[in-house]
């Protein structure tokens, strides 16, 4: 690569998946048609969680209650991530990573396993790799210390696919899986459409999924979901995120709070989350939200609240501080937690 070739940018975003603060690459032109962005943040994370839900460094659409109340604090950075997006005329190629995979302890080193969260290409309208399902609105996800934030109430969820888009159409083939049955017989992929309305003021997406499920029994079953999420513009910057999910949809919604089979029987789930974001001024906002799941067969029913401020430094830094609620109400058991955040974004 020659010096004439290559230049690196600071103005070049990157849109990445979950809701953050202003994000920025480094750009490298190699030639008139090939290009490489770097990106990524890096996050430290303080937390301290009290109740009778066990500690987790962020919750998730289940837990673990306990016999007696605990309290627990930490403080860790593997929510870290980088990315790299290679761009080739029509085709883009990205790959993003974090430090979530597991193996770290408080013992000697605090190391944690990097894991690939979305490895893809892009050509003419078609996605082939694993990303974000094509059921989620990213949009409509709300930001948050404690990562992803509610996700009781959200579709969340990243597997392989093939993902055809054209306008706000979009339709894929997805991976399978029984959750809760016969995994080895899952022989047909999932099917996803997806229409996105966008405008001035924001954007609404609805989205159906079908698919087959294997019982330990040795049955097959249909299942059938949908999705509604929405961005909505109201003041100024502020938004209003909503998202309402219903029907089988099991592993799809929730992360963990609902499996697909209980059972012999499929399980029928309703999730909804609504999450308002208020500028206070250019750089300092605040969040309020309340997400919930609920299941007919396992009869769950979880939620989670939280409240938070983020102030932007400068254009890269920001910092914030969430306090909220995780509650397992059919274990009558909950949690409370306050979490401190410092991002760099790369």
């Amino acid at each position: 690569m020659s010096a004439t070739h290559t230049k690196a940018l600071a103005a070049a975003g990157l849109t990445l998946a979950l809701a953050a603060p202003s994000q920025a690459g480094f750009e490298i032109d190699i030639t008139d048609n090939d290009k490489l962005i770097f990106g990524g943040y890096i996050k430290m994370d303080a937390r301290y969680v009290d109740g009778d839900v066990a500690y987790r460094d962020f919750w998730i659409g289940t837990g673990t209650p306990l016999e007696e109340d605990a309290s627990q604090f930490r403080i860790f950075a593997n929510e870290t991530r980088f990315n790299t997006k290679y761009i080739h005329g029509d085709v883009t190629g990205f790959i993003e990573m974090d430090f979530l995979g597991g193996g770290g302890n408080e013992v000697i080193s605090n190391s944690f396993h990097p894991r690939i969260r979305h490895a893809f290409i892009s050509y003419k309208g078609v996605t082939a790799g694993q990303t974000w399902s094509t059921i989620m609105n990213t949009s409509a996800i709300p930001e948050t210390a404690d990562f992803a934030g509610a996700t009781v109430g959200l579709a969340f969820i990243r597997q392989g696919q093939i993902r055809y888009s054209t306008g706000g159409f979009a339709v894929s083939i997805e991976n399978p899986e029984s959750w809760g049955g016969d995994t080895s017989n899952d022989r047909l992929p999932d099917v996803i459409a997806k229409y996105t309305l966008k405008g001035d003021w924001g954007n609404v997406s609805l989205a159906g999924l079908g698919r087959e499920l294997n019982t330990n029994g040795g049955n097959r079953e249909t299942a059938f979901g949908g999705s509604l999420a929405a961005r909505i513009n109201t003041f100024g910057k502020s938004d209003l995120r909503l998202q309402l999910h219903y029907g089988e949809l099991g592993r799809y919604i929730s992360v963990g709070g609902a499996q697909d089979l209980v059972g012999e029987e499929v399980e029928t789930v309703t999730a909804y989350l609504a999450a308002y974001r208020h500028f206070w001024t250019d750089t300092l906002r605040s969040t309020f939200l309340y997400g919930r799941v609920e299941t007919d067969e396992a009869n769950i029913d979880n939620d989670q609240w939280s409240v938070n401020v983020f102030q932007d430094l400068n254009k890269f830094l920001s910092v914030g501080f969430e306090v909220g609620n995780f509650a397992m109400n059919e274990s009558d058991a909950d949690s409370y937690y306050g979490q401190f955040s410092m991002r760099y974004a790369l």
